[in-house]
């Protein structure tokens, strides 16, 4: 069954068009990254740094009720989790200065709003800023490392000009997702570069479809423009890449329903990411390397 049918869409006509959306999504993301590297972006206890308290309560408790009373109490920025047993919860706070007195707000927010149900302090810990920078560090590395991968990856598969244009469609990807991100005012967490990290890997899977055909065809089809050949070539995958976007972005609508306030965040960059990198299969990878081949065959004929 096909869903789309036979289209011809004219994908590198209107590339000026998605150009412009780019580079405004693309700069949306450097502003964020910097402001990240400041400080001055919306970042999670893994990253600004903070407190964590365990309690464990007499009668297994439930974790909805624990971050409720926690908000009732002043306590925003509380990332609790549950143990096995039911009856330990690590409380992870995000602090910007002292965190001293965590564990003491901590228990009697808990004793005053569950009170039928005691409990008792069993550990405190302090994540300096010191930690929070390494893992900042450590998060870039991932990223970067990542992306060289996949530069040597489809410069292996393809071509070198075919790994450039995809490594810069997946940094466009990945800025955009965090430039959005951003501006949401989200809190930036290790799930989200996880986050960042998948729709990485996504895009690159969703880019690839869209390259092995314009090499099937550009082998098939010599006699026709470049333009046709890679139009003819993203509209013979376009019903597939569209569908397979749907489907998993069906899985992660349902994360970001039904998955919790933990997983929200994680399932909305998911989201956001999948919209993102299906578009730039079609309008930034593919038009890439229509601009690069244009431009070197160019230049060989002034050179003659």
């Amino acid at each position: 069954m096909e869903i789309l049918g036979k289209t011809s869409f004219d994908f590198i006509g209107k590339r000026y068009i998605a150009y412009a959306i780019s580079v405004v999504l693309v700069i949306l993301g450097v502003v964020a990254l910097v402001q990240i590297s400041r400080g001055q972006a919306n970042l999670g206890i893994d990253f600004a740094g903070g407190a964590s308290v365990q309690v464990k309560f007499q009668r297994p408790v439930d974790l909805g009720a624990v971050r409720e009373a926690l908000s009732k109490n002043g306590i925003k920025d509380s990332e609790p989790q549950q143990f096995a047993d039911g009856r330990s919860v690590m409380i992870r706070l995000k602090r910007a200065g002292e965190v001293s007195g965590a564990a003491e707000q901590v228990q009697a927010a808990l004793q005053k709003e569950l009170a039928d149900n005691p409990l008792t302090v069993e550990g405190f810990a302090e994540v300096g800023p010191a930690i929070g920078k390494e893992l900042q560090q450590k998060a870039l590395l991932a990223i970067a490392v990542s992306l060289a991968g996949i530069v040597l990856y489809i410069a292996w598969r393809f071509e070198y000009r075919f790994g450039v244009a995809a490594t810069v469609a997946t940094f466009h990807d990945v800025l955009a997702v965090l430039g959005i991100i951003f501006i949401l005012n989200k809190e930036i967490t290790l799930l989200i570069v996880t986050a960042l990290l998948t729709i990485a890997g996504y895009s690159l899977t969703d880019t690839v479809v869209v390259y092995d055909r314009i090499r099937e065809n550009l082998r098939a089809r010599r006699k026709e423009g470049l333009g046709d050949i890679m139009n003819a070539s993203i509209n013979q995958v376009l019903s597939r890449t569209a569908m397979t976007s749907l489907t998993t972005l069906l899985g992660t609508l349902a994360l970001f329903f039904l998955g919790g306030e933990v997983l929200h965040d994680f399932a909305f960059a998911l989201s956001i990411g999948i919209v993102i990198g299906t578009y730039s299969s079609w309008f930034v990878a593919s038009p890439l390397i229509f601009e690069w081949r244009t431009r070197v065959e160019a230049a060989r004929r002034a050179k003659r």
